[in-house]
């Protein structure tokens, strides 16, 4: 089945009876991840649920079709219907899902994110042309639909917001939901005590998408997330930001960090640390700048900033795309943050 894009939202979180299997894909990852959770939703509330959810990794069904057959027929210990989520879905599981939802057994909703597919692409033709499947494009939102997004973000948070700056606003948001939704979610805390956004306070608090993906790659190097930095680097280079900015812009997040192991060190708390730095840590990245401090050895961070000052040298002074050095840099970066 093809969705349409105006029943897109509205088919994730009422889906028709008969449908056993729904898959997201797009270029706007962070729609189709929002999207794929309202619709796991609409079964399981709690996506934690270790007992009713079920999580395939990138390449986890490629080896082993037969989970996806076993799993959907399994039956909650606790009672209700499961849930089997399957991430960065490509081609190659196209033959499995068309075996898949023209027979399986058990009551399990399979909801599938995949990266944008081409009209021919197997995986997104077995939902298109299965009775129990349901394909769903994501595309990057339009003007109208920013502002729909915003407004209603907004509202729930009992903020209005004037006229101009909604424009201003949309002006910087567009390209990808999730990016969209972290700069909603700023402006929702600047906003506490007040009732009218204006043109000032997105002035203040909300940044353009390059800042905020250069905050994610920076969060999620940190975090050892190689899946998010992947994903978010790659937006980068299609968005044109130069690799020398993001090794900066990594040389400073680590410096910081490192700075603020060795204060912990002499007994300072880490939110004095972050008060006295400049530019000082947004009160949104906090909780995930503590968290990083805490993950990481000064040992470590030292290495780290040693490994990006080596990678600028690298970019300058050699013939290899700087893309690729950067890329690599921040990987290896994420592998020592995963170190116990």
């Amino acid at each position: 089945m093809i969705v349409k894009a105006s029943d897109a939202d509205r088919f994730s979180t009422r889906l028709p009876p008969g449908i056993s299997a729904v898959l997201f894909f797009g270029p706007d990852q962070g729609l189709v991840r929002e999207r794929a959770e309202a619709c796991a939703r609409t079964v399981v509330p709690d996506l934690n649920d270790p007992f009713r959810v079920v999580e395939f990794a990138d390449g986890a069904l490629e080896g082993d079709p037969a989970r996806l057959f076993d799993e959907a027929a399994a039956i909650s210990m606790l009672g209700g219907r499961r849930v089997l989520r399957v991430r960065g879905a490509g081609n190659a599981l196209g033959k499995l899902f068309d075996d898949f939802l023209e027979e399986h057994v058990g009551d399990a909703l399979v909801v599938v994110e995949a990266g944008d597919l081409a009209k021919s692409a197997s995986l997104r033709k077995a939902f298109e042309e299965a009775d129990s499947g349901a394909a769903i494009a994501c595309y990057p939102d339009s003007d109208d639909t920013i502002a729909q997004v915003v407004r209603s973000a907004l509202k729930a948070e009992g903020l209005s917001i004037q006229p101009d700056a909604l424009d201003e606003a949309v002006s910087r948001l567009g390209s990808d939901r999730g990016v969209t939704r972290r700069e909603i979610e700023k402006l929702q805390l600047y906003m506490r005590g007040q009732k009218e956004v204006t043109v000032k306070d997105i002035l203040a608090i909300m940044g353009d998408e390059s800042e905020a993906r250069l905050e994610a790659v920076m969060d999620a190097a940190g975090e050892g997330d190689y899946a998010v930095l992947d994903e978010e680097l790659e937006r980068l280079w299609t968005a044109g930001t130069s690799p020398a900015q993001i090794i900066r812009v990594a040389l400073g997040h680590f410096q910081r960090l490192l700075l603020a192991k060795v204060a912990q060190a002499k007994g300072e708390s880490i939110d004095s640390v972050m008060r006295r730095g400049w530019p000082p840590v947004h009160f949104s990245r906090t909780n995930a700048f503590k968290a990083q401090v805490n993950r990481w050895s000064e040992q470590r961070l030292s290495d780290a900033c040693d490994l990006l000052l080596e990678t600028e040298a690298l970019t300058r002074t050699t013939a290899i795309p700087p893309e690729a050095v950067t890329g690599r840099a921040l990987l290896n970066i994420a592998a020592m943050a995963r170190m116990k």
